[in-house]
């Protein structure tokens, strides 16, 4: 190891609903940093319920640099949005802060966790049944009746306009919240153990 090698944590604000794909995507980014020179490793990290951490480590603050200008990480970045919003970064320089930060875990720290697999298809077909029904339900009930005399073509059209709209931007975000936990769970038994841990 060098003499300053240099630490590297990213805080991540999470869009509520997309913590699995981001977990995913913080695992690719640090497999990619994993065949650059001068990196010594690094993990992904739960703080809270939307507050993530990618934390890496290279050799000397030239081998980090050159990391976070090279277009291979330009490209990533540009993969988390959508999922995650930056909210902060910290530097720390030297190996001494590295392993005064590693006596503080225990002798048996667990490997990083593989990614959560994703819900079951029937998960999520019970779910976006939940979030197409009632406003198909509804539209056929109190719309339709009104535009008999129109074109089919038009009538499907407003139809799909008018579902795709209410479950995108209304239902479906409040549906993944709400069954969070249950399409999830390896991700919320993650959670429980990184608070454990840093209680």
């Amino acid at each position: 190891m060098t003499r300053n090698p240099v630490t590297v944590t990213v805080a991540y604000q999470v869009i509520p609903g997309r913590e699995t794909e981001f977990h995913s995507w913080g695992w690719a980014v640090l497999r990619a940093r994993a065949r650059e020179p001068g990196f010594l490793g690094g993990g992904v990290l739960v703080d809270g319920e939307a507050e993530w951490h990618v934390v890496y480590r290279f050799d000397s603050e030239n081998t980090a640099l050159a990391w976070e200008n090279s277009p291979n990480w330009a490209q990533w970045a540009g993969r988390a949005e959508g999922l995650a919003r930056e909210t902060g970064r910290r530097t720390v320089r030297g190996s001494k802060v590295w392993f005064d930060s590693q006596t503080d875990l225990p002798a048996t720290t667990p490997a990083p966790p593989s990614p959560p697999r994703p819900p079951d298809k029937w998960k999520l077909w019970f779910v976006n049944m939940s979030a197409v029904f009632p406003p198909v339900l509804v539209f056929n009930l109190t719309v339709l009746p009104f535009l008999g005399g129109v074109n089919a073509l038009i009538r499907t059209l407003l139809l799909c306009l008018a579902v795709t709209a209410l479950v995108t931007w209304i239902l479906m975000p409040r549906l993944q919240r709400f069954f969070k936990k249950w399409l999830y769970p390896p991700l919320q038994a993650l959670r429980g153990r990184h608070k454990r841990r840093t209680a």
